[in-house]
């Protein structure tokens, strides 16, 4: 077994000195061995403290993308990073000897976040198409009523509109930022430009806007409970994804194994 205990310097939802919490590395990437009601703990103490907390989700795309992305490999090194997808379970079953304790995909788990939190937040939405932010807010508000939620900005600003972007932030003080332009973008957005001045916990959302607006249909739940969504999602858009699932899969199998081979082997860690 490969599982380390190692402090990620993370609020707890108890009192006191943040706690120590289990990850499990891949391709050099502190995945948290988490269970969501945990994840949401330590994102309501975040909130409560006012302390900047940073969240992403990692699954084997973004692994591949890791390891040949030195920038957006460094600005995960300041997430709390949760595990999504039957990807990354492998790799922790191959590397660690056990898959992670709950799938947190942030299609599922930023909803659940967004009812769980006790308190009424301001969450404002960075990201996505024209139009699809917005759409995203109006059906995100029925779910979670008890919230404001507000759209900033689509995710098509560029450098021209960085830095209005980034007042109007300043200005909202929102207690949640959800940022939602792919990856490697939005971690590098949020890394590089995101402080206590605009929100308080920042969360890099991929794809939820289109999920949130209707764009895009999620897989049954047959196909979900079945860890099989990866496969509806290319079905739908396999122009866009076959690259990524039907050659990136593969490979990063592939590297996960190597990586098994060199730890063996006494040349390395995962």
């Amino acid at each position: 077994m490969l599982m380390e205990t190692a402090s990620l310097d993370l609020p707890t939802a108890a009192a006191g000195a943040p706690q120590a919490i289990r990850r499990m590395p891949i391709a050099g990437l502190a995945l948290a061995d988490i269970a969501g009601c945990d994840a949401i703990a330590r994102v309501e103490a975040a909130l409560d403290r006012r302390q900047v907390l940073r969240l992403g989700f990692v699954n084997a795309h973004c692994v591949n993308v890791a390891r040949r992305d030195r920038d957006y490999r460094a600005a995960l090194s300041t997430f709390l990073l949760l595990p999504d997808g039957i990807g990354v379970d492998i790799a922790a079953q191959i590397l660690h000897g056990a898959p992670f304790t709950e799938n947190l995909n942030g299609t599922d788990f930023v909803p659940r976040l967004a009812a769980a939190l006790a308190a009424p937040r301001r969450i404002a939405l960075v990201g996505a198409a024209p139009g699809v932010a917005r759409r995203a807010a109006d059906n995100l508000r029925q779910v979670v009523p008890q919230h404001e939620v507000i759209v900033v900005a689509d995710g098509y600003f560029g450098t021209t509109g960085l830095a209005g972007v980034l007042s109007r932030l300043q200005a909202l003080k929102p207690d949640i930022v959800l940022v939602g332009m792919g990856v490697p973008a939005q971690e590098l957005f949020i890394a590089r430009h995101l402080d206590a001045r605009h929100g308080t916990v920042f969360v890099a959302v991929g794809a939820l806007f289109d999920f949130l607006a209707g764009n895009v249909a999620r897989a049954p739940k047959t196909v979900r409970r079945l860890r099989l969504e990866w496969a509806w999602r290319l079905a739908l858009e396999p122009k866009r994804l076959f690259r990524r699932y039907v050659f990136g899969n593969p490979v990063f199998l592939r590297d996960v194994l190597l990586d098994r081979l060199r730890h063996a082997g006494g040349r390395g860690r995962p």
